[in-house]
């Protein structure tokens, strides 16, 4: 079940044992979800012993705390790179929707995860992970209010609209499979045009 753009997640820094249990532990959660999947599932999905996996991981929490901060830093850097692509808030803000979306959907099953298991996480855990959601959300909302400031974007709650975009592109890996009639690319655009009418741009600039 595990995608190219989960794999990808782990490329190679980690030994191969915990990349197998961090891979095999994105798919239990997505099968059974966090609460109902227990460390032997996971050691078994990986090939190994439950024994074997307290060597790598001192639990199940564990493992849901590094898939989490690994998908929302992956996001970050999504959004940050979208930002210094250019200095045009309508470009920006095209590259951002366009790449966070189809993250979104070619790594659905650990974006459902990240997004939907945070309840599960703890406290310190948590607490890490809510620092890069806000992170993600500051950068999108500095391109909103440069677009305000030029008078491209026209938005009522700049806040509100920064939550929206984001929103959207997570929403995706909830209901995105390979079955899917779109291509991740293909949906990415899509979107792209979608936040920038959401966000009120010039009609131009959205064809354009």
């Amino acid at each position: 079940m595990n995608d190219p753009a989960t794999a990808a997640l782990w490329p190679g820094e980690r030994t191969e044992a915990a990349r197998r249990l961090l891979l095999a532990a994105v798919d239990s959660f997505a099968r059974r979800g966090y609460h109902a999947t227990t460390t032997r599932d996971i050691a078994t999905a990986a090939g190994m012993s439950p024994a074997a996996l307290y060597i790598h991981y001192p639990s199940k929490a564990a493992l849901l705390a590094e898939i989490s901060r690994t998908g929302h830093r992956a996001t970050l850097d999504l959004v940050e790179q979208a930002e210094a692509s250019a200095t045009d808030p309508v470009a920006q803000m095209r590259t951002l929707a366009e790449s966070f979306t189809t993250w979104h959907a070619r790594g659905h099953t650990v974006g459902r995860i990240v997004n939907h298991e945070l309840h599960a996480l703890p406290e310190e855990d948590f607490a890490a992970v809510a620092e890069l959601r806000i992170r993600i959300e500051e950068t999108v909302l500095r391109i909103i209010a440069r677009g305000v400031a030029e008078n491209v974007f026209q938005v009522p709650d700049q806040r509100t609209a920064a939550r929206a975009v984001t929103s959207l592109g997570i929403d995706v890996s909830r209901w995105y499979t390979e079955r899917s009639s779109e291509s991740p690319e293909e949906l990415g655009r899509r979107y792209g045009q979608l936040v920038l009418r959401m966000l009120g741009a010039p009609a131009a600039a959205i064809d354009g």
